[in-house]
This record gives structure tokens, C-alpha cells and sequence, in this order.
């Protein structure tokens, strides 16, 4: 008898308890702090819900997901716009324009003029694109109500695609183990593809 059978809880039900509040946590850090790779932690907590028998753990990864990532995305802006006001400015306004190169700031800056809040819904499904657009809205001194407006459809587009990365990786294999480790791939290729494509520009300019 497993210990779970003895304390009355099944693995799943235990999995659940703990998956869900560390898949928020960890989201919302991500937003915070760019670094953790938020959009393989959701695709694997997909892949782990495709395989549970409980109804609407779908459901739940992409609403947990897509709710971290709105809180810590507003908790940022608003971070950002206190360093703006501020005369010393703040180390959170100072971290989002350092990973904002004058480059890609001065085409965010293009694309927020062109299309306004809806280019935050494709700032979040680039890999990289998200902070350099909150960077122009910080300089255009949008309202935090407008931009947490725009940023709510952004996020939802984000959780729901890396989810279904997660569901196509899931579906390929029988051990969730498996699926985990090509969502994971599959999202550090997305992340890295940019970046390597700018690289190869750069080379033959």
C-alpha cells in the first residue's frame, strides 16, 4: 500500500495540490523576473494534465497560467511606472531596459504608434518581444487600467498556445515523462529561434 493510499489521498489529487500553486508562483516570478521559462512550465504542466483522469485539469493549467502571467506582467508595469516617476529611477525599471536593446525598443516603439494596446498580444507570443514592448508603453506613459486592458487577451493567447505545445508534445507518447521532455525542447527552440535568426541576419548584412 502506498503512502498515499494510507493518508487517505490519491497521487493525482497530491500531484494537483502541489502542481498548481507552484505553477502560479513560478509564472508569476517568470514575469517578474524574465528568466525562468514560463512557457515550458506550461506546456509540461499540460502535458501532466493530459494524462490525468481528474475533469478540467486542462481547464485549470490554462487558467492558473494565464492569471499568473497577467498579475506578474501589471505588478511589473506597475513596478516600472513607480521607477519612471521616481528621480532615481528603480533596479525594476533598470532591469526592463536592460533587456531592451535600442533596436528592438525602436521597433516596439513603431509597432505600439501603428496598432496601439493590441501589439502586447503579440509581444507575448514572440519569444523576447514581451519586455521591449512594455518598455515603449512605460515611455508613452500609458495608464496602468489601459495597458492591463490590452495585456489581459495577451495573456490568455500565450497560456493557450504554450498549452497546446504541451498537449501536442503530451499526445506522442503514453509516459508523461516523455511528453514533458519534448514540450521542453520544443519551447526552448521557439525561444532560441529569434535570436539565432537576427544572428544569421546580422551575418549576412
Amino acid at each position: 500500500m502506498t503512502l498515499a493510499a494510507v493518508a487517505g489521498i490519491p497521487p493525482e489529487s497530491t500531484q494537483q495540490a502541489l502542481g498548481y500553486p507552484s505553477l502560479f508562483l513560478l509564472v508569476v516570478i517568470g514575469a517578474l523576473v524574465p528568466v525562468v521559462p514560463t512557457g515550458a512550465l506550461v506546456s509540461s504542466a499540460a502535458v501532466v494534465a493530459l494524462h490525468q483522469t481528474a475533469p478540467f485539469s486542462l481547464l485549470v493549467v490554462f487558467a492558473v497560467a494565464a492569471f499568473a502571467a497577467f498579475l506578474g506582467d501589471v505588478g511589473l508595469y506597475w513596478l516600472g511606472r513607480r521607477g519612471m516617476r521616481s528621480k532615481n529611477g528603480s533596479r525594476w525599471l533598470e532591469a526592463i531596459r536592460d533587456r531592451a536593446p535600442e533596436d528592438r525598443l525602436a521597433q516596439a516603439q513603431a509597432k505600439l504608434k501603428d496598432h496601439g494596446v493590441l501589439v502586447l498580444v503579440l509581444s507575448r507570443l514572440v519569444p523576447a518581444g514581451r519586455i521591449p514592448v512594455m518598455l515603449a508603453c512605460l515611455l508613452a506613459k500609458m495608464p496602468l487600467r489601459r495597458f492591463a486592458r490590452g495585456n489581459l487577451p495577451a495573456c490568455l493567447a500565450w497560456a493557450a498556445t504554450y498549452q497546446v505545445i504541451g498537449i501536442l508534445g503530451g499526445s506522442l507518447f503514453k509516459e508523461p515523462w516523455e511528453g514533458v521532455a519534448v514540450a521542453v525542447v520544443l519551447t526552448l527552440l521557439l525561444s532560441l529561434a529569434p535570436a539565432a535568426w537576427r544572428r544569421v541576419r546580422r551575418a549576412h548584412a
